[in-house]
């Protein structure tokens, strides 16, 4: 008996040894893993836009970044991967959902507008090239402008401008579409975001230095430089602030520009578009001078609560993970609601479920509000269409241009609402409040 209770022990003892020199052993390997994280197995060149090779030092993020392809629906956002049959004018084999067949009030919105031609769901950034050189609004003609933020530039820059970036800035803008599309190999890249020297966080799209020190001047920074006056936590929302923007093409030469230099709400850039005359298109149905909203994710953003916290775009839409010992930043770049538990409860002490309820009600309630905005803004449409020689038609036709913009720029923003829920049902009710003063002006 005293035997057998030996035995025991001793087993216990060996296997409790065991296990801690194991539990050692694996300690060491996780604190050597974190201690050389980061291995130059290839030198990157200056211009280097291929992220195949940033992926020979950097596996990981390189490997996130290639899930970029992948398409998930969320509940309001998303995509879902239709089967088509390609053809002679679009080989694509696989496209998002078209959103004229699921709501046909885009048609009457953008009537005369190259949007009232194709406009479906956005897909992840590894499609952002591709579905723009099929799209079928190319068939009403594009300008070189539009690769800016479907593809990977810097380098197409560089090159054009003889390495001035401002110059190949340019050259590039007044390219006509597919002969900039000649000058680009990729959607975007760790180049336009990472300096390949230190793998520091850097802007490179003149657009958007030019934008951000129009706003900072507004704000009594002069002179702002964004790569050497930025914050690190503020480049963490100004790489994505590049293309996530709302903008427009400005004189002969097709200059991308952001309209920031009355502010970044939706009213101060309605103001800067009307004082100086600025029209996307006319409205093929009402005759009315009108403008498009492109996605002002960053202007929409600026004005909620995340933002005033100092939260920045890569904390909650590329979150922090561990791989091994290893902590890096996701570089599958898609909705935080497929990713709840990296994205919010770092800071929300709640659960999963939870959040994505305060979530949904949030984005609910948006949709509501936009649903009950545009069957408000189309009947106006319809209506100012029917009455084109009413005495006070100039006047109606500036309501629909204001009116419209208001909602496009809250619909065309790619939160839903949820960047700054009070801020977007504020521009929604300004909207309708112009509609209603459009009706009683039919009255008269």
């Amino acid at each position: 008996m005293k035997t057998k209770k030996t035995l025991i022990i001793g087993l216990a003892s060996f296997v409790t040894i065991v296990s801690c020199i194991l539990l050692i052993l694996n300690i060491f390997e996780r604190k050597v893993e974190s201690k050389y994280q980061i291995v130059h197995l290839k030198p990157i060149g200056p211009l280097e836009d291929d992220p195949a090779v940033w992926g020979v030092n950097f596996p990981y993020q390189y490997e996130d970044y290639l899930k970029s392809v992948d398409q998930v629906r969320t509940r309001y956002g998303g995509s879902e991967a239709i089967q088509r049959v390609p053809d002679g004018d679009d080989p694509r084999s696989v496209v998002a959902q078209d959103k004229l067949k699921l709501d046909k009030r885009f048609i009457t919105m953008w009537s005369g507008y190259a949007f009232s031609k194709d406009f479906r769901e956005e897909r992840g950034h590894a499609y952002m090239l591709e579905d723009q050189i099929h799209t079928k609004r190319q068939k009403v003609g594009q300008p070189g402008t539009c690769i800016n933020c479907h593809a990977s530039t810097y380098s197409a820059m560089m090159k054009l401008g003889d390495g001035d970036l401002n110059k190949g800035f340019h050259a590039l803008n007044k390219l006509p579409y597919f002969e900039a599309a000649k000058n680009v190999k990729h959607p975007v890249s760790c180049i336009d975001c990472h300096n390949p020297k230190d793998m520091s966080l850097r802007v490179t799209r003149p657009a958007f230095m030019e934008g951000i020190k129009t706003f900072k001047k507004l704000q009594g920074i002069h002179d702002y430089d964004v790569n050497k006056m930025a914050s690190r936590q503020e480049m963490r929302t100004y790489t994505c602030a590049q293309c996530h923007v709302e903008y427009y093409f400005k004189g002969e030469g097709k200059t991308l520009t952001y309209p920031w230099s009355k502010g970044l709400k939706a009213d101060d850039m309605l103001e800067y578009y009307n004082e100086m005359g600025f029209k996307d298109w006319t409205h093929k149905l009402t005759k009315a001078e009108v403008l498009k909203a492109q996605h002002p994710e960053f202007e929409t953003y600026s004005q909620g609560i995340h933002a005033k916290s100092g939260v920045s775009c890569v904390d909650c839409h590329m979150p922090y993970k561990k791989v091994g010992a290893i902590k890096i930043t996701d570089h599958h770049v898609n909705s935080p609601m497929l990713k709840t538990n990296r994205s919010c409860r770092t800071c929300h002490n709640i659960s999963e479920d939870k959040l994505l309820e305060r979530v949904n009600n949030i984005q609910d309630k948006n949709h509501e509000m936009k649903d009950i905005v545009f069957d408000a803004l189309v009947s106006y449409i319809k209506k100012v269409e029917n009455n084109s020689n009413h005495p006070k038609i100039k006047k109606m036709q500036k309501i629909q241009r204001d009116a419209q913009f208001l909602f496009d720029f809250v619909e065309a923003e790619n939160s839903n609402g949820f960047h700054a829920p009070q801020e977007s049902a504020r521009v929604l009710l300004k909207s309708l409040n112009l509609i209603r003063k459009g009706e009683e002006l039919l009255q008269k």
